[in-house]
């Protein structure tokens, strides 16, 4: 019990203090306090955590309303960010950038040498860092951070170790598919296009109702598995849940925005038009499947 509380407190508190990271940033470039009200998100999440701790902490099976609530307390921030990032690429001074060990260690000593004099809170090093490299970081943490908060928020009694493992492994390749999706669509945008940017963010958005979605585990109760008629429709309605999440919530929006990427901006390259092809092949698995599927449910 103690265990499970401690569990719960740490993981909503990591949860609080990357989404609190976001607003600092988000004050930081558009230099404007207002901005703060953005904490007013986690309100929603402490109360969560306050109900979830007088019942035991455990989580539910099927839905994770902290994961939830912790995606509505950061994807404001990151919209803006990245919208503020769009707009202002050509304008965007000079900074560090994170993409070698000389540079990181270089901002490393910087910080170092920074904490034993007295600069003023604009020198800090962290903050010449680009932005797309702290936008990135973000996503980063953000998609690390789901599969680690769901990996040591108490499960529900329901949620056995084997479904708690299968799904974890599930977050780990959607991280990485989504991840890919939002760091190389949005660089491929080249020129002024507000529209397309808000579509590849709202599909992101999307996208990541799969965390808090449990679709997958949907499996039957251990007293249902006795009768194998009730097992056997149970796991083909889990089998067409998690069919139709990737086909409608990931890999069918992921191809249209890259198809739309092809031949509406005309950017053509290698690893676009791999993953365009990856994206296809899911999404024609998938139907594939649901109508087997289907048609096996109809059978029995």
């Amino acid at each position: 019990m103690f265990f499970k509380f401690i569990c719960a407190v740490v993981t909503r508190s990591l949860f609080i203090l990357i989404s609190l990271i976001g607003v600092w940033r988000v004050v930081w470039v558009k230099n404007n306090g207002f901005y703060w009200f953005l904490t007013i998100l986690y309100l929603p999440l402490v109360a969560e955590m306050i109900l979830t701790l007088r019942r035991r902490g455990n989580d539910y099976k099927w839905f994770s309303p902290a994961i939830f609530l912790f995606l509505i307390s950061i994807i404001p921030s990151l919209w803006i960010l990245e919208l503020h990032h769009q707009e202002n690429k050509s304008t965007n001074s000079r900074c560090d950038k994170l993409d070698s060990t000389e540079n990181i260690r270089s901002i490393f000593n910087s910080w170092m040498n920074s904490t034993n004099g007295s600069e003023s809170l604009k020198n800090i090093p962290l903050s010449t860092v680009c932005a797309n490299d702290w936008i990135l970081a973000l996503h980063q943490i953000l998609l690390i951070l789901l599969i680690l908060g769901k990996w040591l928020l108490p499960a529900a009694g329901e949620l056995t170790r084997n479904q708690l493992s299968q799904l974890l492994l599930i977050f780990v390749g959607t991280a990485a598919d989504i991840l890919e999706f939002t760091s190389e669509t949005l660089s491929d945008i080249k020129d002024s296009s507000p529209a397309m940017v808000y579509i590849i963010l709202g599909v992101w958005t999307w996208s990541m109702l799969q965390f808090p979605l449990h679709f997958s585990v949907m499996h039957a109760s251990s007293d249902d598995l006795s009768e194998p008629a009730t097992s056997r429709f149970s796991h083909l309605r889990t089998d067409i849940w998690s069919t139709v999440e990737a086909l409608f919530i990931q890999d069918g929006p992921f191809l249209v925005v890259r198809l739309t990427v092809m031949i509406y901006f005309n950017v053509v390259h290698q690893m676009l038009i791999f993953f365009a092809i990856k994206n296809f092949l899911v999404v024609i698995l998938n139907i594939y499947r649901l109508c087997v599927l289907i048609c096996d449910s109809k059978a029995s």
